[in-house]
Formats: C-alpha cells, structure tokens, sequence
C-alpha cells in the first residue's frame, strides 16, 4: 500500500491529508478568515506559517488512529501552484523540510489538475469535459494526448473572483459566493446583464461592474441582481461547455472547484446533460473546495507513475496553467 501526505495552501485554506490507492484516510484543515475584504495573501501565508505545525501534527495523529504511522509516508505531495505565492512559498517550504527530514520523495503538484482528479476519483469518471471553476480560474478542459487541454477559458478575471469582488460591494463578509447564492434564491425578476462568450473564452469583469452599477443605482433589489448575476455567469459557463463536449463527441461531463459547490450552476449544467443524454458528475462539496487529499491523490498517481520533483526543481508557479504539465498517470 500506498500513503501520499498532501498539503495544500495556495489561498485561504490549509490542509493536510493522507491518501492510500483505496481511500483518504484523513484530512486536516484550518482556515484563514480575513477581517475585512478578500483574502491577503501576506496575512494569509502568516497564518499559513503559523497553522502548519499543528495541521501536519493533526494529519498524523489522524493516521496514527488507523494504524498507521509518520514511517509509512511514501511521499510529500504540495501545490506547486497556480496560488497566491506568498501561500505557496510557505507551504512549499514545509513540504521540502518534511521530504528532507523523513528522507522520502518530493511531489509539486498542479493545483487546478488535482481539482480535477479528485473529482473523478469520487464520482468514477474516467474521461469527461471538465468544467473548473474557482476564484482565479474559470476553464473548460478535456485530456488528450498526456495533457489536458483548455479548450475555453476566462479573459480576465475567474468566476469566483467576480462573485467575491460584487459581494464586498453588497458589504458581505468573505467567501461571498455561497452569501450571493443565497440571496439569489429569493430573486424574482431579471435584470439585463452583459452575456460575454468569445468563441469558447469568457468574460467576467463587465458582468460584475454592470451588477455593481445596478445595485449603486437602487433601482433594483439586490436579490434581483444576485439572481441575474448568477443566471448570467452560469449561462455563460453551460454554453461553454456544451459546446466542448459537442466538439470532443463526449457524453459525460465533470465540474470541479469550489465554485462547483453553487446548486444553481450544478442544475443548469445537469439539465444541459440530461438534454444532450450525456451524464453529469460532481464530487462531495468537500472535495470541490480546496483540500489537502486532492493534493496527496494526485501526488499518489504521480509517483505510481515514477514521477516525483528534485527539490532544485521545486519552485512554486504562480501561474501554473493545467496545459503545462505532461499527465505521465494516464495512457
């Protein structure tokens, strides 16, 4: 048998978790809570620093409770991005001390792919269009030929971070996007949004001023613009999507990430499945939100694959697209 322990900590969520081939076997987390605003990613980092003893200490006395025990760790699996990198820079260092000290391998991880192979572990999909949706990433993607590939993705900024962003203007604490789901569940009326889709790309910035200005302009209850905003920015998704998987010939389609948590955006895609007699997958809401086991899992079919990372070649990647990285686990 197998054990990955896998730490995440790209934003404002960090975790650690071990996984075997046949199940996570436990997951330990703590969350950075801003005062104010978004997410700062220096404050966000020092709680970071601060949280990993304990998390780590959580994680093993966790598996300890299974039978196992800190020496049957085979590897350490971190997110070597897409993040924040004040995050990614501590966690980094963390999972390199622990490599080094229980002379075990190194594993950096993209972040967006182990979104994606967490979802089809839980949900047994092997190859679905994947629809990731996040706060900085919004991205539609299908693997071929030992890469995923983004067939279509935001121009500017993730749906997420445009929830976020128009939240803090209805003066709602973060994360904003489940408080905007549930304000757009009372909304009755629709109020003119711009639709932007580009081909297979998106547009969200617009979308989130226009719902700004609606608001600023009391001329419309704010459930009315949360409702608009939604059916706007989850049209615009599910069109995407239909569109790759008309494209690739697929009947089945995955959605991963935390915004996949929103129930409105998983019945708009469900009926785009259920209309196309395609299947539709979505993973526990625990595992569409940042988590240490979706890191450890794809470390795990990384290094059954013979694939683990020097520690010189263990920098983190800000900006570490999901195309980027050869898939050596899959034929």
């Amino acid at each position: 048998m197998t054990l990955i322990l896998g730490l995440e900590g790209t934003a404002w969520n960090l975790s650690a978790a071990v996984v075997s081939e046949e199940k996570a076997i436990y997951d330990a987390e703590s969350t950075y809570k801003p005062l104010h605003g978004g997410i700062h990613p220096r404050e966000a980092a020092q709680h970071h620093a601060s949280e990993l003893k304990s998390v780590v200490s959580q994680a093993v006395k966790g598996i300890e409770a299974e039978g196992y025990s800190l020496e049957n760790i085979d590897a350490i699996a971190f997110s070597q991005g897409p993040g924040m990198g004040p995050c990614l820079r501590t966690v980094a260092t963390a999972a390199r001390a622990l490599s080094i000290s229980l002379k075990i391998p190194l594993i950096g991880v993209n972040h967006c792919i182990a979104h994606i192979e967490i979802g089809g572990w839980r949900c047994g999909v092997k190859d679905p269009v994947v629809l990731y949706v996040s706060g900085a990433n919004s991205q539609v993607l299908v693997y071929r030929s030992r890469k995923y590939r983004i067939l279509g993705e935001t121009l500017d900024i993730g749906i997420g971070n445009a929830l976020d962003k128009f939240a803090r203007h209805l003066g709602l604490s973060h994360p904003g996007g489940p408080k905007i789901e549930e304000l757009a569940a009372k909304g009755t009326k629709y109020v003119y949004m711009p639709y932007v889709v580009k081909g297979m790309d998106l547009s969200f910035s617009g979308l989130s001023t226009a719902a700004k200005d609606a608001f600023t302009s009391h001329k419309h209850k704010k459930e009315d613009i949360c409702y608009s905003f939604q059916e706007t920015a989850f049209a615009m998704l599910t069109e995407t999507t239909e569109r790759a998987m008309a494209h690739r010939c697929k009947d089945e389609m995955l959605l991963a990430g935390g915004v996949g948590a929103n129930r409105r955006l998983q019945q708009m895609l469900r009926t785009m499945c259920q209309d196309r007699g395609a299947s539709f997958y979505v993973p526990e809401t625990e595992y569409l939100r940042d988590n240490g086991t979706m890191i450890a899992y794809l470390g795990l079919l990384m290094y059954k694959s013979g694939n683990t990372t020097p520690i010189e070649e263990s920098t983190v990647n800000p900006n570490f697209r999901p195309d980027e990285v050869e898939v050596t686990w899959r034929d």
